[in-house]
């Protein structure tokens, strides 16, 4: 499924799922899009996948795939990879299925977590893009 038709998450017994919503003593970097378990998840952006790695310290299940276009990386959590390091993918590729995280956060809504970070290395609200590219796809 393309992210940019997941709806986005709202707010749940655990949070909310925009950008810059409060996690504690941080901020959320990125948006939710929920979708089921095991759903087909497509690539952000055409670009090349750079990373497949691991979010969280010592838990080996959960993961994230980053797909670099142009210097800026997007990088899509939550998601059980398709794809490896090197592989060249366009919009809408699949790169992996939905994993659940009720295991970890009972009471959550299912959904992957997109962020994407400038040349820099700074964060950057992925809202926009998501906005432009739902309005490509009505």
């Amino acid at each position: 499924m393309n992210l940019y038709e997941m709806p986005s998450r709202g707010c749940d017994a655990r949070g909310c799922g925009h950008y810059g919503a409060p996690r504690g003593g941080r901020i959320h970097r990125g948006i939710d899009l929920t979708c089921e378990s095991k759903t087909p998840v497509g690539a952000p952006v055409g670009g090349v996948v750079t990373k497949v790695g691991w979010p969280y310290i010592g838990n080996f299940d959960i993961r994230y795939i980053q797909v670099t276009c142009e210097d800026y990386r997007y990088r899509v959590f939550y998601v059980s990879p398709t794809v490896t390091v090197g592989d060249t993918v366009e919009i809408g590729d699949v790169i992996g299925t939905a994993q659940s995280l009720k295991h970890l956060y009972p009471g959550i809504t299912d959904h992957v977590h997109l962020e994407v970070k400038d040349p820099d290395g700074a964060f950057v609200d992925p809202t926009p893009l998501l906005q432009v590219m739902r309005s490509l796809y009505c």
